[in-house]
């Protein structure tokens, strides 16, 4: 399915058993056991708002892959974009990990149980795991950079004229962004909320401070100076 009347065609058909083998823009979902079954775990365990998200981020980054020319392997490159914000959910809040983290070593156990190749479950955790930290990820191997590309692509519009508007819509027509930046947000709050010692350093920190009234971001100053050196 590579125009758009396909790609609405696959949109009108969809429904919970073949979300998993759905194509849009040109870009197809992995047909095989270890793609379902992360589409299967990451529908029941997350709500439909990182679903969706998790998705439009596997697209968009498959079409700023195009866009790049890189060679990628999509079977990776999805099971990270699925997992990259299972780390927000309720048991996770008590881990003193970053969510990053969290969602890391969720896809490192799947695809362990699933005998994928060390080097493979490195690309995926470390995909994951970087996410949230701009300026790395896109030297690294494709299938990093790229969850990467389509995280920044979904939440903060990085690059987003470098995809046409139809294949935009149709993407979005098989998974909606309805009130997305208000809810991502409160996704954010609810989910690191728990353990603000873990935003240290990076983006989240943000999120609490606009959200959580008395938080106190970290000061990388202030801990310098403050160490246990003497002088």
């Amino acid at each position: 399915m590579n125009d758009m009347t396909n790609s609405l065609s696959a949109v009108a058909g969809v429904n919970d058993m073949t979300d998993s083998l759905s194509a849009v823009a040109g870009v197809n979902v992995p047909d095989t056991r270890l793609a379902r079954e992360a589409t299967e775990l990451v529908r029941d365990s997350t709500s439909e708002l990182i679903y969706h998200h998790s998705r439009r981020v596997y697209f968009f980054g498959s079409l700023q892959g195009r866009n790049r020319d890189l060679s990628f392997d999509p079977e990776l490159l999805y099971v990270g974009a699925m997992f990259h914000d299972l780390g927000l959910g309720d048991r996770f809040h008590d881990s003193g990990s970053r969510f990053e983290v969290d969602g890391a070593e969720e896809a490192r156990k799947f695809l362990a149980a699933h005998h994928v190749p060390e080097d493979s479950i490195r690309r995926v955790w470390t995909a994951i795991a970087l996410h949230t930290t701009p300026g790395i990820p896109e030297f690294m191997e494709p299938e990093v950079a790229l969850v990467t590309a389509g995280v920044e692509y979904d939440v903060l519009g990085i690059g987003y004229r470098d995809i046409p508007k139809t294949e935009r819509d149709a993407i979005i027509a098989l998974h909606p962004r309805a009130d997305f930046k208000r809810r991502i947000l409160q996704a954010f709050t609810d989910g690191i909320r728990p353990k603000p010692e873990t935003t240290f350093g990076n983006v989240k920190a943000d999120v609490l401070e606009h959200y959580v009234p008395g938080f106190e971001r970290g000061d990388f100053v202030r801990t310098i100076l403050d160490s246990p050196w003497p002088e």
